[in-house]
């Protein structure tokens, strides 16, 4: 069942990028142009995920429990950290320049369309580069000397 569930959710959202047109990667560059012909569809597109993802969490926070009987966990972090802006950076900047986020590229690359496999494979490469390059910049800042030590 849960994964009918699953399979179920993935179906709907995939439609749902498909029937806004945000599967189309000239619809998002073109929300992007802001000095150009500005498109303000994928902002009513998310902003009405925005609604939508207000009200639920909201409801899912009272929960201990998924509608299917399975333990809730919702993400517990509250701060803004380096981490957490070079991640949106790097999305932002690969977003603006491919006009693809990953569920649209998915969908896109089930559609056939060649720029989505170049995005996905870049995805996944970044995806398993990522505990990699974690550890390294970890052991980067070890080395570097504190400030207030030298």
């Amino acid at each position: 069942m849960q994964r009918l569930v699953e399979f179920s959710a993935g179906l709907v959202f995939g439609l749902g990028l498909i029937l806004s047109g945000m599967a189309d990667p000239a619809r998002v560059l073109g929300f992007l142009d802001l000095t150009g012909l500005w498109d303000p569809s994928l902002a009513f597109v998310m902003g009405g995920a925005i609604l939508v993802g207000f009200f639920a969490f909201r409801i899912a926070r009272k929960r201990a429990h998924t509608l299917l009987g399975g333990a809730l966990h919702l993400p517990g972090a509250t701060a803004i950290d380096k981490r957490l802006v070079l991640g949106s950076l790097i999305f932002g900047a690969g977003w603006g320049l491919a006009g693809f986020c990953p569920g649209p590229a998915i969908v896109s690359l089930g559609a056939g369309h060649p720029k989505a496999v170049v995005f996905v494979v870049a995805m996944l490469a970044g995806m398993l580069l990522s505990p990699w390059t974690s550890s390294m910049l970890r052991c980067f800042q070890q080395a570097l000397p504190r400030r207030g030590q030298d």
